[in-house]
């Protein structure tokens, strides 16, 4: 609450039309240029993760058992600051930016919520952007053309009797088994996935990413059970693995409901997208990656499928000043120049996007 008042106060003091509560604590703010033209939506997430952090620098955050470990504090002075510049440029601008501050994307809900709300039904967009920090080095931006980040599916398995306990860590087990990738543990390991990603129809053309534990071990044993899967058609087939699993063992399964989407940017705007970002200052190097990041989903996705566009990841990482920039580490660390980089790379795109009608 008290983020998105700030970021409304900014927002406005720039000259923005902004418009508050959307969704629950969701901030919109417009620039409507002097010509006519298309609208381009710029989405920029602002929640914390739950924790605390373990890197010491000036921007860590003061509430206790909240932590930036996700990058969301920059991904929202970014979008403050894209804002503010495109506000200065205002009468360059053919068309209209809609800058979209959305919460809760950590629990999937904020998307959601915000689109719900009517968010896309007031605000129509041609397309979409976002961006989100990446254990890249600062100064690498990479597009994800025809690729993204893969969707979630969950499930409760519900173990009773004799040896229930037991057989649950069995079924973990069996579960882990599902996996084709994990994640690196080290340098080298980190090098082959980046590799990895930028092969077209490579190791990552297909992949599950299992996650597993024991939430209550009692009576019943409770196992909760996270997949990410791509491409999502799998979805399906590996539902009915774990159907099949928990059968076996003797155990209830139960999905809360449809498996989260994928997000999946659109290739030809982020091809346009990364031919333009090579030539903006403070930008070393454009990246194209050709498959999935396995780790990670966005409610990003949800804008997505409702809108052409694309996110772009942003390097924030420094390894020579113990600046990892691995989000959702405990020890994750960002380096701040990173954020001018972002700035300038978001809002001329969108400028030159509006100029591309």
């Amino acid at each position: 609450m008290r983020t998105a008042a700030l970021v409304a106060d900014r927002l406005r003091a720039a000259g923005l039309a902004v418009h508050t509560g959307v969704g629950g604590h969701g901030v919109v703010g417009v620039i409507d240029g002097p010509d006519p033209g298309p609208a381009l939506l710029y989405r920029a997430d602002m929640d914390a993760v739950a924790g605390d952090e373990r890197y010491v620098s000036g921007f860590a955050s003061q509430v206790p058992g909240a932590a930036h470990l996700c990058g969301h504090d920059l991904h929202t002075a970014i979008g403050v600051g894209v804002a503010e510049t495109l506000a200065r440029l205002r009468d360059r601008l053919a068309g209209r930016v809609v800058f979209v501050f959305q919460p809760a994307e950590e629990t999937l809900e904020g998307a959601r919520a915000m689109i719900d709300d009517g968010v896309l039904d007031r605000y129509p967009a041609r397309e979409a952007y976002a961006l989100h920090c990446a254990p890249l080095p600062v100064g690498v931006v990479a597009a994800l053309p025809g690729a993204g980040l893969p969707g979630q599916d969950t499930c409760q398995v519900e173990f009773t009797g004799p040896g229930a306990a037991g057989t649950a860590r069995q079924f973990l087990d069996r579960v882990g088994e599902l996996a084709t990738v994990t994640k690196p543990r080290s340098a080298d390991d980190f090098a082959a996935l980046v590799a990895a990603l930028q092969t077209p129809d490579g190791p990552l053309a297909g992949f599950v990413f299992a996650e597993s534990h024991l939430a209550q071990d009692g009576d019943p044993v409770v196992a909760d059970v996270w997949l990410r899967v791509w491409p999502e058609s799998r979805h399906a087939e590996l539902r009915d693995r774990l159907r099949q699993l928990a059968a076996q063992a003797g155990a209830v399964v139960t999905f809360p409901g449809p498996p989260f989407p994928a997000m999946v940017c659109s290739t030809e705007l982020s091809e346009a997208a990364a031919t333009y970002l090579r030539d903006v200052p403070g930008v070393a190097e454009v990246m194209t990656a050709r498959a999935a990041w396995p780790f990670n989903g966005e409610d990003f996705a949800l804008f997505l499928h409702r809108v052409p566009g694309a996110m772009f990841w942003l390097g924030v990482a420094d390894p020579g000043a113990g600046v990892n920039g691995i989000t959702h580490a405990p020890d994750f660390a960002a380096d701040e120049r990173a954020i001018g980089v972002g700035v300038r790379a978001m809002a001329g795109l969108l400028l030159h996007r509006l100029r591309a009608a």
